[in-house]
C-alpha cells in the first residue's frame, strides 16, 4: 500500500483561485512576502465560503480509500492556525478516515513527511519538483491537463488506474 498525499488548495477545493482573485482586488503585489502577509490575514471563512469542490474531489477520495491501494493523507499548506482549523472542519464534513496534515507555508511539503516512494498530487509544480528530488512520485493536478513535465490528472480518482 502506497502513501498518497493530496493537496487541498487547487486540487480538492478551488480556494487558491478565490484567494488570488481577492489578492488582485486588493492590489497585492506578486512577490512572496506580500502574498504571505495577505494570506496570513485573509478571512479564510469567507474564502472557503466562496470556494467550491473540484470535480467531485471528496467522492473521488472515498473511491481512492476504498480501492485499498493507498493510505491517503491530505497535505495542505497553511499560513495561520485559523486557516488550518477551517480546512480541517470542512474536510471532516466529508471524510472521517483520512489524516490531515497542515504544513506551515514556509516549510516545504517534502520536509514534513516521508517522501521516498510516496505519491503527491499537487497543482503547484515546484512542490512536485521538490517531491521528486527526494525520491517521491509526483502527479500534477490540472484542469487544463498541462502536466508541466509531470504525469497529469484532472480528477482525483484517475490515480487508481495509474498504480
Amino acid at each position: 500500500m502506497k502513501n498518497l498525499y493530496i493537496d487541498f488548495d487547487g486540487v480538492i477545493y478551488n480556494s487558491i483561485e478565490v484567494s488570488y482573485k481577492l489578492a488582485d482586488a486588493e492590489g497585492i503585489t506578486k512577490d512572496y512576502e506580500s502574498y504571505y502577509q495577505f494570506f496570513k490575514n485573509l478571512d479564510w471563512c469567507e474564502v472557503l465560503r466562496q470556494s467550491s469542490e473540484i470535480n467531485d474531489a471528496f467522492k473521488c477520495i472515498e473511491e481512492i480509500i476504498n480501492c485499498g491501494k493507498f493510505k491517503v493523507f491530505i497535505l495542505t499548506h497553511v499560513v495561520s492556525t485559523k486557516e488550518a482549523e477551517l480546512k480541517i472542519e470542512l474536510i471532516r464534513n466529508y471524510l472521517d478516515d483520512v489524516t490531515i496534515i497542515p504544513v506551515p507555508k514556509r516549510v516545504d511539503k517534502n520536509k514534513m513527511v516521508k517522501v521516498q516512494d510516496s505519491i503527491l498530487i499537487d497543482d503547484y509544480p515546484e512542490n512536485l519538483r521538490r517531491w521528486d528530488k527526494d525520491g517521491g512520485i509526483s502527479i500534477r493536478f490540472d484542469l487544463d491537463m498541462d502536466g508541466k513535465g509531470f504525469p497529469v490528472i484532472d480528477k482525483l480518482d484517475e490515480v487508481i488506474e495509474m498504480f
